[in-house]
């Protein structure tokens, strides 16, 4: 017999790991792009670039003729969320540092949790409510740049693009009920592509042949971010795989240094720290409950 192919922990936990690479890369490559296109043509293009990938990704894998067995309304609902998400985390990049975006991006899991106890039904208890405050409020003190100007439009968009986030993976959730993975990551490509690029259409910029190298990188990182996340999931407990997640921040910080000589403030650095502090301490929790 072969071996099911779930509680895998090291492969999980490698798996992520590439994923959190490939995603940083792809959104490093964004901030790139924000000197030459708006917002919604790069989200437009994230979406544009990966969808052939997929595609072959699905007919090679045979669960292209599953595509059609799905449930509109939800996705439909994921692609809205996919869009606002991306454009307002694009937003962010403008005026933030990749680290300080993905710090603030970080509230995510405490807003699915409060979101899981409200719409799910799932059960909080009373310890890991008081985590859940303990992390928004460092969310809330990251808000605030180190220059001491409160609530940046720039630091709301990443907030923005969190809850976004939090609630399509809610929905991920509800839809998994019925549709297969390879449905969700088709249709959430095909709405955003054909969505964003419409609403990017009357402030489009034609694509500029020197940028092409990040065109593609942004097509190919997010297309490999997506499969091995998705593996990640798939092979490994979530409250194994899922603290690897934080690996972002080390990324982000890297290409900050690296490609804009951006250093991470003190305030970043210790909200993200009791963020994540936080957040693994639900994970924890969750593993603990089952």
């Amino acid at each position: 017999m072969s071996q099911p192919l779930i509680d895998r922990p090291l492969r999980g936990i490698i798996a992520m790991l590439l994923a959190v690479a490939f995603f940083s890369a792809m959104d490093a490559g964004m901030k790139a792009l924000t000197a030459y296109h708006s917002p919604m043509q790069i989200t437009a293009l994230r979406g544009a670039l990966a969808w052939p990938l997929v595609v072959i990704w699905l007919c090679s894998s045979g669960a292209i003729k599953q595509i059609l067995q799905t449930r509109w309304s939800l996705h439909l609902l994921r692609a809205a969320l996919g869009i606002t998400m991306l454009w307002a985390f694009v937003f962010s990049l403008q005026t933030l540092a990749l680290a300080d975006a993905y710090a603030i991006f970080f509230a995510a899991p405490f807003i699915i949790t409060l979101l899981s106890a409200w719409w799910l039904k799932e059960y909080v208890a009373p310890r890991q409510y008081l985590v859940l405050v303990i992390g928004l409020a460092a969310v809330c003190y990251m808000l605030k740049p180190d220059a001491g100007q409160w609530l940046s439009l720039g630091a709301l968009a990443a907030l923005l693009a969190a809850c976004c986030y939090a609630v399509s993976a809610i929905s991920v959730r509800v839809l998994a009920r019925s549709d297969s993975a390879a449905n969700m990551v088709f249709w959430l490509m095909t709405f955003l592509t054909l969505g964003a690029t419409a609403l990017a259409l009357p402030n489009w910029q034609p694509l500029q042949a020197q940028l092409w190298p990040v065109y593609l990188l942004i097509g190919v990182c997010g297309f490999l971010g997506q499969i091995t996340i998705t593996e990640a999931f798939r092979i490994a407990p979530a409250a194994i795989v899922a603290p690897f997640e934080y690996t972002a921040l080390l990324w982000g910080i890297g290409f900050d240094i690296a490609l804009w000589q951006l250093y991470p403030g003190r305030s970043v650095l210790l909200g993200a720290t009791v963020i994540m502090l936080c957040g693994l301490y639900l994970l924890w929790q969750q593993r603990r409950g089952h």
